[in-house]
């Protein structure tokens, strides 16, 4: 798959945001993980390669739980920009399929599932360097209107 597109951050081209203090890819947020997310060439796919730290740690030498729910999170959010819409997490279902370890290269991956009215169902992954599946979600994302939740 290659790559073309960065994905900065949560705004939209209605709504640019002027910082980005997201902690999972914020790139003003110096306490982040600042991810960088990537549209493949087809359009349908965010993607974002990285290493975890020890800061990161759970169980010794693997990732906590709740760091790999913000990276399949952050994943799924960016499809929002697809769409050019702003929508936060209404559900979110997390398959642990095996340990997240620290210090290896991994690949986060997100695509949409479909769209029902202001829902949008969408899907992401955690793969190690051979493909495998170490963590999937699922999430449900509500679109707001900015304007009015955000005054």
């Amino acid at each position: 798959m290659s790559l073309k597109a960065k994905a900065h951050g949560h705004g939209t081209k209605a709504i640019p945001l002027k910082k980005n203090y997201c902690f999972a890819c914020g790139k003003d947020n110096p306490e982040g993980m600042h991810l960088k997310f990537e549209l493949d060439t087809e359009g349908k796919r965010f993607v974002a390669r990285f290493r975890l730290h020890k800061r990161y740690t759970g169980p010794p030498g693997y990732c906590h739980g709740g760091i790999i729910a913000t990276i399949l999170d952050d994943a799924m959010s960016k499809l929002n920009k697809l769409r050019d819409v702003i929508a936060a997490t209404s559900q979110l279902r997390i398959e642990y399929l095996k340990p997240v370890p620290l210090h290896a290269p991994l690949r986060v991956e997100s695509w949409e599932l479909h769209k029902r009215g202001r829902r949008l169902t969408h899907t992401a992954e955690i793969v190690d360097q051979n493909g495998v599946v170490l963590a999937r979600a699922t999430g449900v994302f509500v679109i707001i209107n900015p304007r009015q939740v955000f005054k």
